[in-house]
């Protein structure tokens, strides 16, 4: 690809080349009247004349020969241990006999994906999906947290002092419902998971949705015990949603609220220290707030959550 500061596009080497070749333009009337040098002039209308219109295309800086480069019998042994072992260039360099670059180079090279990218159960790369329209599919999906007990625990008062003060401090149920489509979340800190206190949920997250006014088509969880009752199904039947469970053993298909709540982590729980539960609670309003109304999403090209619902009020707030 040519670099921005190029005097030369493919199509401006054609048309030059054509004044020379075909027209039968002086190499340098050209070169003066496209502003590039008598040299450049002259290589263009060569490429011209020998490969015509392909000859103008980008070539590869690469030398012709690479003496320093990894024989084929090492980027196969390459190549094999990491479909094998799904292991990333460090590690492969140590099995390998190579520097950590140039495992990296041979990956690339062969088109091998970072295994973030990657599925970790098949080493098949990660299919990705986004529904359509707001509320055609709602991900559901609980995090525990520990409660921080009254007078802080050991980010404010160290390790010691945070272990004596634990006082059964127990944990926080963190329920959460996410838009597929627009990633716009809504979250309870609830006592527990049990399948009434899930039920109740998932109503209170269906009239908050449609308060923005998304109606809740489908609800996607993972196979927790409180999801396969006929508590969580008669609720959704009410609501005239329709159930839906990811595969055993895969959460990635859930994936969208579980990358959620790692973000809810680390923006908001332990983003700083807190004194206590009810003031780390406290805090979390105006951060879901913002996470929805003003936070770029990367997931969605830096636009924010908001923004992908129509008319959504206090988006533009």
């Amino acid at each position: 690809m040519s670099h921005r500061n190029a005097p030369l596009t493919p199509t401006g080497r054609l048309r030059l080349a054509r004044c020379v070749v075909d027209d039968g333009w002086p190499l340098r009337r050209a070169a003066e009247r496209f502003q590039v040098s008598h040299t450049t002039a002259a290589r263009w209308a060569g490429r011209y004349q020998l490969h015509g219109h392909a000859g103008m295309e980008d070539r590869s800086s690469s030398p012709h020969h690479q003496p320093r480069r990894a024989s084929a019998a090492v980027e196969e042994k390459v190549v094999r241990l990491r479909r094998e072992h799904r292991i990333g260039p460090l590690r492969l360099a140590a099995r390998a006999g190579v520097a950590a670059s140039t495992a990296h180079r041979i990956l690339k090279r062969h088109g091998l994906p970072p295994l973030a990218a990657l599925d970790r159960a098949t080493g098949q790369p990660v299919r990705r999906y986004e529904r359509s329209r707001p509320g055609e599919l709602i991900h559901v999906d609980v995090k525990k947290l520990g409660r921080i007990p009254d007078g802080g625990g050991h980010k404010v008062l160290g390790r010691a002092a945070g272990r004596k003060n634990r006082n059964g401090a127990g944990l926080a149920y963190l329920h959460t419902a996410l838009d597929d489509h627009s990633r716009l979340a809504y979250t309870e800190d609830l006592p527990d998971e049990k399948a009434a206190t899930c039920a109740g949920f998932l109503t209170r997250a269906a009239a908050w949705f449609a308060a923005r006014g998304v109606t809740v088509e489908r609800v996607l969880t993972d196979n927790a015990w409180a999801y396969t009752k006929n508590t969580w199904r008669r609720t959704c039947r009410d609501l005239g949603i329709q159930p839906r469970w990811t595969r055993p053993w895969r959460p990635q298909t859930n994936g969208k609220v579980e990358r959620f709540h790692r973000t809810l982590l680390d923006e908001w729980a332990y983003h700083r220290p807190y004194t206590s539960h009810a003031e780390r609670q406290a805090a979390f309003p105006d951060w879901l707030d913002w996470y929805n109304y003003h936070r770029p999403h990367t997931g969605i090209s830096g636009h924010t959550p908001a923004s992908r619902v129509t008319n959504l009020p206090g988006q533009h707030t």
